[in-house]
Parts: C-alpha cells; sequence; structure tokens
C-alpha cells in the first residue's frame, strides 16, 4: 500500500457538529487524517462531533480553523471542490475516480492537495471555487441529487483508498510544480488592485463576476512559482508606465511642459 500522505479535507461553513463528526468518522475509516474547518457557523471545539466520530478522536484533534477559503488553501497546489450544482466557472470537471487519480500523481510530485466541501445548506461560493484547481462531480441519480456530507466526503475517500490500495506507479509531473494557493491569491488581488485602478471593472457592481473570470481564467494556466513572480513583475511594470501616464496628463493639464 502507498504511504502518501492522502489530501487534506476542508469544510466551508459547517453547521452542525454532528456533521462535522460524521466527516472525521468516514475519514479515519479511508485513511484520510487532516480535516480543516472554515467558519464552521458554532465555533470550535463542539462537544457532540467526538460522540458523532465514533472514535475517531485524532483526526477531530487534529482539526485547524480558518477565517476563509483562500487562508485554507494557502499551503496546497492543487484543490478541487466538490459540488453537483452547475457553476459559471469553466473548470476541469472530474469523478471523484478521476479526482482520486489527480490528487495521487501530484502527491506523488510532492505537491500539497484537498478537497473542498461546501456547507450544508448553501454549498460552495462561486469566489471560493475559482481559488480551486478544478471541479469534482458525483455521478448520482438526476432524480434524486441529495447527498448529505458525510456521504460526499466517503465516495472521495473510497475512492482515494482504493488507489492508493493498488498503489499504481504514479505519473509524476515534469517540469515545476505549480504554485501555492498563498502565490496564486497574492497574484490574483495584485493585479485586480492594478486593474481597479485602471478603470478596468466598469461599471462597479460587476467587479465580483469579473474577478472570479480571471481567476478561473489564470488558475487554468496552472503557473510556477518562477511564472508568478515573473507576471507579478509584469503588472508593477505596466502599472508604472500607467503612472507616468498620468502624471504626463497632470503637467499637460497644469500648462508645464512635459519631459
Amino acid at each position: 500500500m502507498s504511504d502518501l500522505p492522502p489530501p487534506v479535507v476542508i469544510l466551508d461553513k459547517s453547521q452542525m457538529a454532528e456533521n462535522i463528526g460524521a466527516v472525521a468518522r468516514v475519514m479515519a475509516n479511508f485513511g484520510l487524517t487532516e480535516l480543516r474547518l472554515v467558519a464552521p457557523r458554532d465555533g470550535w471545539p463542539q462537544e457532540r462531533a467526538w460522540a458523532m466520530a465514533s472514535g475517531a478522536d485524532w483526526v477531530l484533534d487534529g482539526i485547524r480553523v480558518f477565517d476563509s477559503v483562500a487562508e485554507a488553501v494557502a499551503d496546497l497546489n492543487t484543490v478541487f471542490a466538490t459540488t453537483a450544482r452547475p457553476r459559471e466557472t469553466r473548470q476541469p470537471v472530474r469523478t471523484p475516480r478521476e479526482a482520486a487519480r489527480a490528487l495521487y500523481d501530484d502527491r506523488a510530485s510532492g505537491l500539497g492537495v484537498g478537497l473542498l466541501f461546501g456547507g450544508e445548506r448553501a454549498g460552495l461560493e462561486t469566489s471560493d471555487i475559482a481559488l480551486c484547481q478544478g471541479i469534482v462531480t458525483i455521478p448520482i441519480d438526476p432524480r434524486h441529487q441529495s447527498l448529505n456530507l458525510a456521504q460526499a466526503v466517503a465516495i472521495n475517500a473510497y475512492e482515494w483508498r482504493t488507489l492508493v490500495l493498488d498503489a499504481p506507479p504514479p505519473n509524476f509531473r515534469e517540469g515545476e510544480p505549480p504554485a501555492s494557493g498563498a502565490l496564486m491569491l497574492g497574484m490574483y488581488e495584485h493585479l485586480e488592485r492594478e486593474l481597479d485602478a485602471a478603470g478596468f471593472f466598469h461599471p462597479p457592481e460587476k467587479f465580483r463576476s469579473m474577478s472570479q473570470n480571471l481567476r478561473v481564467m489564470l488558475g487554468r494556466a496552472a503557473f510556477t512559482a518562477q511564472e508568478v513572480a515573473t507576471f507579478r513583475g509584469v503588472i508593477t511594470a505596466l502599472s508604472k508606465g500607467r503612472g507616468r501616464v498620468l502624471a504626463r496628463l497632470a503637467k499637460k493639464a497644469a500648462g508645464e511642459q512635459p519631459r
């Protein structure tokens, strides 16, 4: 059996302690150990989770809590968002089996990998899906598409477990690995600040949708850390050029001779 560390499981805005405990239980069943919570509704820790976990205490004891999805995925390179709903984002869509193989290959290359699950009622925000590198959709019968949180985690965890039990040779990634979530977020925010200053987001109420589209588009490129640095250098150079143009226009308006 492969000794690769399994994917991190991230639960966004979980509502019930019992569901967190049930997720910990199925994670332990299939050998997944690291659970992260993003803004759980009732805070953390919650005693009812331990009762529901049926002895999977090591998963609950190791939980880390974050304020946002961006913070929770900052140290990971490949994260897949699990959702059954069509989204505006144009990202690769995989079954849990296909996702397990992709995560296995990236993990074998030394990358940090994870699976992101939404809250029980609202699911995932499109802005959070835009921080991921793809979507996982479970192929359930369209006549009844209701899966609870623990079931969704269990199906994905089972596919990982089945894969590592067979211990296939990994398909190693060629070249440099993709940048971490933190580096990508920094690049997105840098670009958005400069575009906002240049008046790109017009009208202002379209900022969110335009920003999400940019993030998804750039995310598909799988930038390396060096490429992120290069792209941010490009942004800086363009923004400085914009500043020089604005300075010349200001001097011209004031009646000064531009240099």
